[in-house]
């Protein structure tokens, strides 16, 4: 058996790279100044890659890169500022890296957040929506020709298990005529994040261009800052006395199947699919609560409307 077929649930991303090298290789990872960012950064630099950070707060980035230099012993590191839900600050990332680098191999769209209370973008969208898929839409479309240019590349979507809680409300994305509910808007985002490789990939996996999404599995990280303790034990996430469920994995394990889907030649000739675990899921069944993949999440269609729907949202039409 292959190191690829061992690949599981407690896989961590440094197993991933094991006799990978990334020499030569260029990677964008986004969210990349904690959580499951910087596990996503370490494993491609230790096996060799330049990775830049994108980050809200370059300070912190900063400190994350000098931590991760001295960590893999691979200084070729870079942190820039950059907000997914600026979209002139994504503008300015993006610019700024074309003008430095005519090529990129791995774009890891990491970041996100998630459950937060109602807030909305400069132009009035909602913040989860703005955020996880639009921004990271906005900023990969942008770096299209690098990626292009750097064929056979991989663009790896950070999707959820959450896209189960809604398919894409296109009459109401921006919960302007409902009630906003968090958890629904971050199903939405998450399976905006999914039918976004579905159609990025069907655009330019002819170009050598691939793409696809990823469930990193269940982990305590800052990503539940806008929960409650209480809401957090609600969830059935932690025992009475604070400790994290069986079935959590680490942040290194959960970086695994992003980096695996970044990396793996077992991936050569595909694209689009949701993956987890380091394999591609399966079709979600009502017999297997925490995996799988539902349809709403891999429909052609449905990823065809939400690229043109938020082209309009964007003010920005992509040609590839």
């Amino acid at each position: 058996m292959s190191a690829s077929e061992a690949f599981g649930h407690g896989t961590e991303a440094g197993d991933v790279v094991k006799g990978v090298s990334l020499a030569g290789k260029t990677a964008i990872v986004t969210g990349g100044a904690s959580g499951l960012g910087v596990e996503t950064a370490r494993a491609l630099l230790k096996a060799g890659a330049a990775v830049t950070l994108p980050v809200r707060s370059p300070e912190r980035g900063a400190e994350v890169a000098k931590s991760l230099s001295e960590d893999t012993g691979n200084p070729n590191i870079s942190v820039t500022q950059m907000d997914l839900i600026d979209y002139a600050s994504v503008r300015a990332f993006t610019d700024a890296f074309l003008k430095d680098h005519d090529r990129l191999d791995i774009l890891i769209n990491n970041a996100g957040i998630m459950a937060c209370p109602l807030a909305r973008s400069p132009e009035g969208y909602e913040s989860q929506f703005a955020t996880n898929h639009l921004g990271h839409m906005l900023m990969t479309a942008r770096l299209a020709p690098a990626l292009i240019k750097a064929a056979p590349s991989r663009v790896v979507c950070l999707s959820s298990i959450g896209h189960r809680l809604s398919p894409i409300r296109f009459d109401d994305i921006n919960f302007e005529t409902t009630d906003y509910e968090k958890w629904t808007a971050y199903g939405q985002a998450k399976t905006a994040n999914a039918l976004f490789a579905v159609e990025l990939n069907r655009r330019l996996s002819d170009k050598g261009v691939t793409a696809f999404s990823v469930h990193p599995g269940g982990i305590m990280t800052n990503l539940q800052r806008d929960m409650s303790d209480a809401e957090i034990k609600g969830m059935g996430w932690v025992d009475d006395e604070g400790n994290v469920r069986e079935g959590f994995k680490t942040p290194a394990g959960g970086a695994a199947t992003a980096v695996w889907a970044a990396t793996s030649a077992t991936l050569n000739g595909k694209g689009g699919e949701y993956c987890e675990d380091c394999h591609i899921a399966e079709p979600a069944r009502d017999d297997v609560p925490f995996a799988g993949v539902q349809a709403h999440a891999q429909d052609a269609d449905a990823a065809k409307k939400l690229w043109a729907v938020s082209e309009k949202m964007l003010g920005e039409t992509f040609d590839f």
